[in-house]
């Protein structure tokens, strides 16, 4: 595929944009570590939200769907449309108490909620956990899209795709700061949502697609139309929706989608003007992430199966691909090569945004434990301010030559996707109830890890050693889930609180509604608890997961031609956005 002068003009237009930002920004970012990673704690909660649905607008997100839609038809794509339950949660419970913390990072949590060694090692251990292997794993699935997408695009090698793309973005990253990644997470939001509805729309022009009406009455695409599982088929079902809406997403953390917030959910949330900016951001994320995004890159993966019906078909299509990345998830950058000059060339610079955004935030993020969370916690606390800005930028360039290492490891989004989650079975409840329930303690959280991560570790390559038989993903999720929450309830029960002060201190500082802390011996009176309504909070989260769910759904049955389901599901939505408007006061979102 060749692109051509205009391509490469649009693409370099995007790229001076992007660099010129990183500039502008430089400078402030370099003053403090604050600036540098939250951006001095001023940001509004429109930029803030923006900034969120652009970091998981990435390069392996439209792969990730196609891989979905491709396997198992359009709801398959409840494994994650699932996680809406979660974001929720994180912005009628959580999103005003990170606020209200005031500490750099949410790794910080854990010396501000426990007490002593374990609580300073949990820390630390937790920020090297997070911080490098999780984070690392996220920006190498990241690459391995875009190793996907330079390689049918442009005929690159998944080593040129690496080298250059890792270098730009981490020079980017590592010059800007935070304010930097969410002005350029702004814009490419913008050219990220005009690309992916010209490739849908282009998609559809294809003769052999013949437009919406010819698509969904193909018999390829036909089986695969359902937005809900087939639940006469039990074990589909309940790995496709059941199994995620009942149990994942409460159990399982996943970047992005983090029980309680965390990760650079909870550093956006950090980084608001106040409280109010903070739900006002998370709320934004959700509506976005979820209900105006998926239908495009959802219709492009439905006109793949007719184009590319094979696997074969796409290498057919591609013979210098490298055939070990050959799976469904290339189909969606092998359907942009019908773009029109010019407009190639803006999907291109979309997608390259798309990369950016998402490594840049990962970077920024993940440099921030390692400062914060590690350097200055353990090895130099007082250092002068530019010294951190120092390491956070050395921190910047392991963590991307580490996931760059890894990417050429994968081979489609949807393996580093299950792997993530089956890691994070079993640790959510602990992440949602910390903050609630006064017996929670450090033990409770480096329990939930370690089990977790054995038994996915068992999971993966213990039972072949053991010679038993392989154990299906989704009961996996579910034996993970039971066997870590179990494991870490245990302990909590078994060792002792955190100590008393540090409990008083918590929740004088944050003040969680409900009475969960009753038991904690604080001697708290009327006018220490919580003035907010539970009630309010959880009718609030209901009304946000069905306006999301109810305009996913009519957006899908519109699309389809089915007038009735569409007008239900979106009546739906209406009356629950009207609702949910008259509720916010009640919740303090003003």
């Amino acid at each position: 595929m060749q692109l051509t002068l205009l391509d490469w003009t649009v693409i370099s237009v995007y790229g001076v944009v992007a660099v010129s930002i990183g500039v502008w920004f430089a400078r402030r970012a370099g003053s403090k570590s604050d600036e540098f990673f939250l951006g001095g704690r001023s940001m509004p909660w429109w930029l803030l939200g923006t900034s969120m649905v652009a970091t998981t607008f990435s390069t392996d997100t439209p792969n990730l769907v196609t891989d979905l839609v491709r396997t198992g038809g359009v709801s398959q794509n409840w494994v994650w449309w699932a996680f809406v339950i979660t974001g929720m949660c994180t912005v009628f419970f959580y999103a005003k108490l990170w606020r209200r913390s005031g500490i750099s990072t949410d790794i910080g949590f854990y010396e501000l909620r426990y007490s002593g060694r374990p609580a300073a090692f949990l820390r630390g251990f937790r920020a090297v956990y997070l911080g490098i292997f999780f984070n690392c794993m996220i920006m190498a699935t990241v690459t391995l899209a875009a190793i996907k997408i330079g390689g049918v695009l442009l005929g690159a090698s998944k080593y040129e795709v690496v080298l250059v793309a890792g270098v730009v973005t981490t020079i980017y990253s590592a010059t800007s700061g935070l304010w930097g990644v969410v002005v350029t997470d702004l814009i490419l939001f913008g050219v990220a949502m005009i690309g992916s509805v010209a490739a849908a729309w282009y998609a559809l022009a294809q003769p052999q697609v013949g437009g919406l009406t010819g698509l969904f009455s193909d018999p390829t695409v036909t089986e695969k139309l359902s937005l809900l599982p087939d639940f006469s088929d039990w074990k589909t079902a309940s790995t496709v929706f059941i199994i995620p809406i009942a149990v994942q997403w409460w159990s399982t953390w996943y970047p992005g989608a983090e029980p309680g917030g965390g990760g650079y959910v909870a550093q956006r949330m950090l980084a608001a003007k106040d409280e109010n900016h903070a739900m006002k951001a998370t709320l934004w994320f959700n509506i976005a992430h979820y209900a105006l995004r998926p239908w495009p890159w959802i219709i492009v993966a439905l006109a793949s199966l007719v184009v590319y019906p094979t696997l074969e078909s796409i290498q057919a299509a591609f013979p210098n691909v490298d055939p070990s990345i050959v799976r469904n998830d290339l189909a969606y950058p092998a359907m942009l090569v019908f773009l029109p000059s010019g407009l190639l060339g803006l999907v291109v610079a979309s997608l390259a945004a798309a990369y950016m955004s998402t490594i840049s935030t990962h970077l920024n993020w993940g440099a921030s434990y390692m400062v914060d969370d590690v350097y200055r916690r353990f090895m130099a606390p007082n250092e002068d301010e530019k010294q951190y800005v120092r390491i956070g930028r050395l921190a910047t360039v392991f963590l991307i030559t580490l996931a760059g290492a890894i990417s050429l490891w994968l081979e489609n989004a949807l393996q580093a996707f299950q792997i993530l989650l089956q890691i994070g079975a079993g640790t959510g409840l602990v992440f949602l109830l910390r903050w609630f329930w006064w017996r929670i303690n450090a033990w409770s959280e480096l329990s939930a890890m370690v089990i977790s991560f054995l038994v996915a570790l068992y999971f993966q390559f213990g039972h072949d050693a053991l010679g038993f038989k392989e154990i299906d993903p989704s009961l996996q999720l579910v034996l993970g889930v039971l066997i870590t929450t179990a494991g870490w309830v245990t302990v909590t029960f078994l060792t002792p609180p955190t100590e008393h002060e540090t409990l008083k201190s918590f929740h004088r500082l944050i003040r969680p509604m409900g009475n969960g802390w009753s038991g904690a011996g604080l001697g708290l009176t009327e006018e220490d608890r919580s003035a907010e309504s539970a009630s309010a909070a959880f009718l609030a989260w209901f009304l946000g997961v069905t306006v999301v769910y109810g305009a996913v759904l009519g957006t899908g049955y519109l699309l389809y031609g089915k007038a009735i389901l569409a007008g239900v599901c979106l009546g739906t939505a209406a009356i629950a956005s009207l609702a949910l408007l008259k509720t916010l006061p009640r919740v303090g979102l003003t």
